[in-house]
């Protein structure tokens, strides 16, 4: 009897060690900031190859990027350029004595200015380009001043005031944008109104009221009677969000917990109890092409998605589904292709915080 107790005790250590060892690597420590770093720190001033998505009004609108966009002109796009600086300013936030914090500070310093931030707002005042990078590169803006605000760091405050004029006018785009909008954007990729209203909403909670009652106001108008949201039609070949997830996730920030448990009970049937019946992996078959790429941001974003609903509400499930996904692509990040080099490390810190969380 007791040789039993003794194996079955044994059992259990080694599946507790190994269920310890598994959560640990998706622990956000200095190891992983020493690999995801430099990802955004080696493109953030890498101006080619670069898209422009730009509305040409004449010849004068035709200039390399690093003058039409000289504080966000590399990392292939404006977006990707601006969520790789929240990366860069989310490591040196987290961990004070980063190695490599003189570098990067050097390089925010250098793009984020007040002459470069104010050459940004006059380009999205240009009256053919009022709507650009709406609202994903709005949202992840403000993500950004988010990140420099809650930066212990002296240099931070500068940051911030050099950006304020930027962020004061995406606020208002925002704003105004949502009061058009009648109906949501519901897609897998940029233009999904969930992401951005809710990367906006994490900003716009602790700086911005006036914002962030209007997209208190505007979830629960687009997405309160939404239900039986079809997840086992996602992925999309191309998509980066999960639309039914960034829903959920969205709603999981609005809603109180009790409103939230009935709502996603409608929204997604079943999937609390069997998450993994709902959702597989997105498999990525050629990280050089761009669009492809797009699933490993896929997994990322599940993967955060998962962590911040299963916390919210002790399901075990969502979480371990959101560890499958996180490890099949962050395992295959590092592949060469710029394609995905260029912005996944920030999915990638994303997932990682929501994981801790």
């Amino acid at each position: 009897m007791k040789l039993k107790l003794l194996v079955f005790f044994t059992f259990l250590s080694i599946g507790y060690n190994t269920k310890s060892q598994v959560n640990s690597l998706l622990n956000f420590d200095k190891h992983k900031a020493e690999y995801l770093y430099h990802f955004a720190y080696e493109c953030i001033d890498n101006e080619y190859p670069n898209k422009l998505g730009q509305v040409l009004g004449n010849d004068s609108y035709l200039a390399p990027p690093r003058e039409l966009h000289p504080a966000f002109y590399g990392c292939f796009d404006w977006h990707s350029s601006v969520h790789g600086h929240w990366t860069l300013v989310t490591i040196l936030n987290r961990f004070p004595d980063f190695e490599y914090r003189d570098e990067i500070l050097k390089k925010l310093q250098k793009n984020i200015t007040k002459e470069n931030i104010l050459t940004e707002v006059a380009y999205f005042d240009d009256e053919h380009n009022k709507d650009y990078e709406r609202t994903y590169g709005w949202a992840w803006l403000l993500k950004l001043d988010e990140a420099i605000l809650e930066w212990d760091n002296p240099e931070a405050k500068e940051l911030h005031e050099n950006l304020f004029p930027l962020v004061r006018l995406i606020s208002g785009k925002f704003s105004d944008f949502l009061d058009k909008l009648i109906y949501p954007i519901r897609i897998g990729e940029h233009s999904n109104i969930a992401f951005g209203m809710s990367f906006a909403y994490d900003y716009a909670k602790k700086y911005d009221p006036e914002l962030a009652l209007k997209i208190e106001e505007k979830a629960r108008e687009y997405y309160m009677e939404d239900c039986e949201c079809p997840l086992t039609w996602e992925p999309g070949g191309f998509d980066f969000l999960s639309p039914c997830l960034q829903e959920a996730f969205l709603m999981e920030k609005i809603l109180s917990k009790v409103e939230f448990e009935k709502w996603l009970t409608d929204f997604l049937p079943g999937f609390e109890k069997n998450p993994e019946k709902y959702l597989e992996v997105a498999v990525v078959t050629d990280r050089s092409d761009g669009k492809l790429a797009h699933l490993d941001g896929l997994n990322f974003s599940r993967a955060w998605c998962l962590f911040e609903i299963g916390h919210a509400l002790n399901n075990q499930k969502m979480i371990d589904l959101g560890e499958k996904h996180f490890n099949y692509s962050y395992e295959k990040m590092d592949s060469g292709e710029y394609a995905g080099a260029h912005w996944l490390a920030s999915f990638a810190s994303y997932a990682l915080i929501k994981y801790s969380l």
